[in-house]
């Protein structure tokens, strides 16, 4: 097997086995370790679709899977075969480095949370979500984990951010800012006011950003709460899908377009990865004992391959003891 080894919850998702399956085959060829958990006979089916496979994929069996309609912390504990519980057993027991799932999210938070278990000091772990913006790569930490937050969960989620975005994206000396209503120091929620006074001071800290900033990418690691992350994840993604749904009726509305639209492809083909969220793969838990990441149900092969290569990365590049040194640091 690899230096590296990701566990692949190979039932989990819209397009499960396929897309898992097929994302964690392209990632082996690269020379990532990979463990496909799942129904065994029916990933080796999947397998034999694909001809010659590498020789660093192992498959476990994990007869039973955790359901979109299932609760999820219940199902974690009443599923111990469920392949998302056995994909984070083999992180905690180390025979993976990294979990990924694009499954159930809910459930993939649940068993991350109970079976990885928090890093010493993290209060709460957070889910951080790689975006685009015009600066470059920016990172939303909670996206949706939290819904309800205390400042000291914020100021702990900075700290990880700024290691992610460091680690990961190759950020040199990320920012951090604190969404809210208005760039003065006194405008926000008791949450937001609180969390400022902590974060004064800290590395990169810029002070408050509103939501108009995050395109803009002012603040290359923007701190919030679970629920408006998520309410704000959601916005930017669907104004993305409308910005191209109106690109691509405008080039193809006439015969002007068309032209406008042959001239200017690769432009496009650019601006469009640029802003996929499969170009990021997943969104990473940050906070537990071990690289955890999150994809969407509808994730593709690219996004999956994307997701499993940032998660061998975040083990090569021990994101985790940084996130670990960090919280001690700060504390």
């Amino acid at each position: 097997m690899s230096d590296v080894v990701v566990a692949v919850d190979a039932m989990g998702g819209d397009k499960a086995p396929q897309v898992p399956v097929a994302g964690a085959i392209e990632a082996a060829r690269e020379g990532i370790g990979i463990v496909l958990v799942g129904d065994a006979p029916l990933l080796e089916k999947t397998l034999e679709q694909h001809g010659d496979l590498p020789s660093n994929i192992e498959i476990v069996h994990a007869p039973d899977r955790i359901l979109s309609t299932d609760d999820a912390v219940k199902a974690v504990r009443t599923k111990p075969d469920a392949s998302m519980v056995v994909a984070c057993r083999h992180v905690h027991e180390g025979r993976a480095g990294a979990v990924i799932s694009a499954g159930h999210t809910g459930g993939m938070l649940a068993a991350s949370t109970l079976i990885l278990r928090r890093l010493p000091g993290v209060i709460r772990p957070g889910l951080a979500v790689p975006m685009p913006s015009i600066a470059g790569p920016i990172v939303m930490i909670d996206g949706g984990a939290n819904a309800e937050c205390k400042p000291e969960y914020l100021a702990q989620f900075a700290v990880m951010g700024r290691v992610l975005g460091r680690d990961i994206l190759g950020i040199h000396e990320p920012t951090v800012g604190i969404l809210t209503i208005g760039e003065e120091a006194g405008k926000g929620t008791e949450l937001v006011l609180e969390t400022y006074e902590l974060l004064q001071g800290t590395p990169g800290f810029i002070g408050n950003i509103e939501g108009r900033d995050i395109p803009k990418g002012k603040a290359r690691i923007i701190v919030t709460d679970g629920f408006t992350g998520n309410v704000a994840l959601k916005l930017y993604e669907g104004t993305a899908a409308m910005i191209f749904h109106e690109i691509r009726r405008g080039l193809t509305s006439s015969v002007r377009g068309k032209v406008a639209g042959a001239l200017g492809m690769p432009v496009f083909k650019d601006l469009r990865k640029n802003i996929d969220p499969e170009e990021y793969g997943s969104a990473y838990l940050l906070g537990v004992r071990g690289i955890s990441m999150i994809g969407h149900g509808n994730t593709g092969t690219r996004g999956m391959a994307n997701g499993i290569r940032r998660a061998a990365q975040g083990i090569r590049e021990d994101v985790t003891g940084h996130i670990q040194a960090g919280i001690a640091a700060s504390a």
